[in-house]
């Protein structure tokens, strides 16, 4: 008798090839770690080979882990169309998405595509900009539904992920030694202050060397 897989084991192996760990996919899908490790190891026992390499920096695919990711991608998009259309409403009309224009890849196009899948009636018109020009649209009604990148979230709002800021060189770099600290931001960029008070705390000068419209100038 042809067994079947488990899907929401696939969802978590998937979550896992997105986000490179353990960890990140269990606070994801909001559930424990133990509770996703649980679910790969019965995946693997299903499949009987290891699908995920655990003693390589992080956490990587094995070569059968890599085969089973687009076959579980293909399962899920089926499942999740299969439920909308069977257990959603026929949603119709237009949804204006606004999403950061550094958030905008690798994952926006593929959610627009499972949507269109799962909603063919719904016409999605994405707008891409900084997070405080789509705050503004979003208040005068431009814009339905909004992506933002920044250190705190409005009421009505809802925290997706939450990333840890941290500073990166040039490995053997000797740029970050210079004093004043020459830096580089957009005009608008959420992240320009929270930066520089972060260098103000810690006492280290820093001058604003490149200022722009956008990341293209930077």
């Amino acid at each position: 008798m042809p067994r079947a897989l488990d899907l929401d084991a696939l969802r978590s192996f998937i979550t896992i090839a997105e986000v490179g760990g353990v960890t990140r996919a269990a606070g994801r899908l909001n559930l424990t770690q133990s509770a996703v490790s649980m679910q790969i190891k019965r995946l693997e026992a299903a499949l009987g080979q290891p699908l995920l390499d655990r003693a390589s920096r992080g956490v990587s695919l094995t070569g059968h882990g890599e085969q089973l990711l687009s076959y579980a991608r293909r399962m899920l998009a089926l499942n999740d169309e299969v439920m909308a259309r069977m257990t959603g409403e026929d949603w119709e009309g237009e949804l204006v998405l606004g999403v950061p224009h550094d958030a905008v890849y690798p994952h926006i196009p593929g959610v627009l595509s499972q949507f269109a899948r799962c909603h063919p009636r719904v016409r999605v018109s994405l707008i891409s900009s900084m997070t405080q020009a789509l705050k503004a649209q979003f208040a005068r009604g431009a814009a339905d539904l909004i992506l933002t990148t920044e250190d705190g979230v409005d009421a009505g709002g809802e925290t997706l992920i939450d990333s840890p800021m941290v500073w990166v060189g040039a490995h053997g770099g000797q740029a970050w030694k210079a004093r004043p600290l020459p830096l580089a931001f957009e005009y608008r960029c959420m992240f320009r202050a929270i930066a520089q008070r972060a260098l103000d705390r810690a006492g280290i000068d820093w001058i604003m060397a490149v200022e722009g419209e956008s990341t293209r100038t930077i």
